[in-house]
């Protein structure tokens, strides 16, 4: 299982404080950080910024998937942060974000870093899998959700 191994417990958060991109973008590195102490902020708030600037990456209703390419990490790192409020990203849908999937790939894994956001988009398509996300109360259970959903993709 793919994402099993891009996302842990460590790295979720599903009480986001943020109001907006960029403090959301802060306090899932800071997730990223918690779980990999070695991993440059600095350089994963740069590669994430970077590629928000060129396009925003809140893609569909309340849901965005901010990512980056860095060497900060050695393959394919991930944070998921749940709102309970809503943050302002300036989404393509001009709504608020609920759901965020923060992903940082190493510059040669461009495959794997493919293979995760279009796996992450067959579960994304799926309106009971936002639902049941929105549901969770710990981050061990959003983990364990995200296994079980992936795993009915195969």
């Amino acid at each position: 299982m793919l994402l099993s191994k891009v996302f842990s417990p460590k790295s979720i958060n599903i009480d986001l404080q943020s109001e907006d991109k960029d403090e959301v973008f802060e306090e899932l590195i800071e997730e990223l950080v918690n779980a990999c102490p070695s991993l440059d902020r600095a350089a994963a708030l740069d590669a994430v910024r970077e590629r928000e600037s060129k396009m925003s990456t809140g893609i569909m209703k309340g849901i965005a998937l901010p990512h980056g390419k860095t060497n900060a990490v050695k393959d394919v790192r991930g944070a998921i942060g749940i709102s309970r409020t809503g943050i302002d990203y300036d989404a393509l849908d001009g709504n608020p974000v609920y759901i965020v999937f923060l992903l940082l790939s190493a510059a040669d894994c461009s495959e794997l870093h493919l293979r995760v956001l279009k796996r992450l988009s067959k579960l994304l398509g799926n309106p009971k899998f936002y639902t049941a996300l929105m549901e969770q109360k710990t981050p061990e259970a959003l983990y364990d959700l995200v296994c079980k959903y992936e795993k009915e993709l195969n």
